[in-house]
C-alpha cells in the first residue's frame, strides 16, 4: 500500500513537473513572438506619421502592388538567368534576363513614388534582392570559371558584414548611414565590370605586371574589360565598408 502511495505521488510529482515545464515553454515562447513584434514594429516607424500613406516618408502595409510585383518579377528572372548561364543553354538571353532584372531595380522604385504605393514589404526587400541580383551574377562567373573564386568571396563577405553591421546599428539609431560618395563609385564599378564580363565582350590584352594566376588581366590572361572595373570596385569598396565600419562605431561609442 505504501509502495502504491509513493508510485501515485511519483506519478504526481512528474505531471506537476511537466505541467510546469510546458509552462515555461508557453511563456518564453510568448515572450520571444512579443519581442519579435515590437523589433519589427520598431523597425516600421515612419519617419513623418503626418506624410500621406503610401509615400517615402509613411510606407504603406501594402502587399499587393505593381511596385512589389515588379520586385518579384526581378527575383524570377534573376534564377531564370542563372539557369541558362550556368547550363550555358544561351548566353545572350541569359544577359538580357539580368540586365531586365537590373533595370526593374530603379522601375519599381519609380513606380512606387510615382502611384504613392511605397510599402514597408518594398522597402524590405528592394536591396534583399539587390543583393541576390548582384551575388547571383557573381555566382555565375563563378561556376562557369570565368572570375576568381576570391571575388566572390569578397562580395558575400562585404555584403554580410554590411548587413550585420546595419541590425546592430538599429539598436542604436533607427535613421540608416548616408550612402557616401565612394560607396556608390564602388556599386557602379562592380555592376557596370559584372555584367561586362557576363557578356563576356569586349576582350583585352592582359596588362601582364604580375605573374599571378589569381589577378586575370594583371597578369598576361586576356580578360573582359569589365574585369579592371572589378579590380577597382573592389578597392573603392574595402575603403566605403572601412569608413561605414568607423562611422558605425562612433555612433555606438557616443551613444554610451
Amino acid at each position: 500500500m505504501k509502495a502504491g502511495l509513493d508510485n501515485q505521488q511519483i506519478s504526481s510529482y512528474l505531471k506537476d513537473k511537466a505541467a510546469h515545464s510546458a509552462h515555461a515553454i508557453k511563456a518564453q515562447a510568448h515572450t520571444t513572438k512579443e519581442h519579435a513584434k515590437s523589433t519589427v514594429k520598431n523597425y516600421m516607424v515612419a519617419e513623418d506619421s503626418t506624410a500621406p500613406v503610401g509615400t517615402s516618408s509613411n510606407p504603406s502595409y501594402q502587399i499587393y502592388t505593381v511596385a512589389n510585383a515588379i520586385t518579384f518579377c526581378r527575383l524570377i528572372l534573376t534564377f531564370i538567368f542563372l539557369v541558362l548561364f550556368i547550363s550555358r543553354t544561351n548566353r545572350i538571353l541569359a544577359f538580357i534576363c539580368y540586365m531586365i532584372a537590373a533595370v526593374t531595380d530603379f522601375l519599381d522604385g519609380q513606380v512606387a513614388r510615382r502611384t504613392q504605393t511605397v510599402s514597408w514589404l518594398g522597402k524590405i526587400m528592394d536591396p534583399i534582392m539587390d543583393r541576390v541580383l548582384l551575388a547571383t551574377g557573381v555566382l555565375g562567373l563563378v561556376i562557369t570559371e570565368e572570375i576568381p573564386v576570391w571575388i566572390a568571396v569578397f562580395v558575400i563577405l562585404r555584403d554580410t558584414v554590411m548587413a550585420c553591421g546595419a541590425l546592430i546599428l538599429q539598436r542604436y539609431q533607427r535613421r540608416p548611414l548616408d550612402v557616401i560618395y565612394i560607396g556608390k563609385i564602388a556599386t557602379a564599378c562592380l555592376m557596370f565590370g559584372f555584367c561586362d564580363a557576363l557578356f563576356g565582350s569586349p576582350y583585352v590584352h592582359g596588362l601582364g605586371l604580375y605573374n599571378l594566376e589569381f589577378l586575370p588581366g594583371i597578369n598576361a590572361q586576356s580578360v573582359p574589360l569589365g574585369m579592371f572595373f572589378i579590380y577597382v570596385g573592389i578597392v573603392f569598396s574595402s575603403v566605403a565598408a572601412i569608413t561605414y565600419i568607423m562611422q558605425g562605431l562612433k555612433i555606438m561609442r557616443s551613444k554610451h
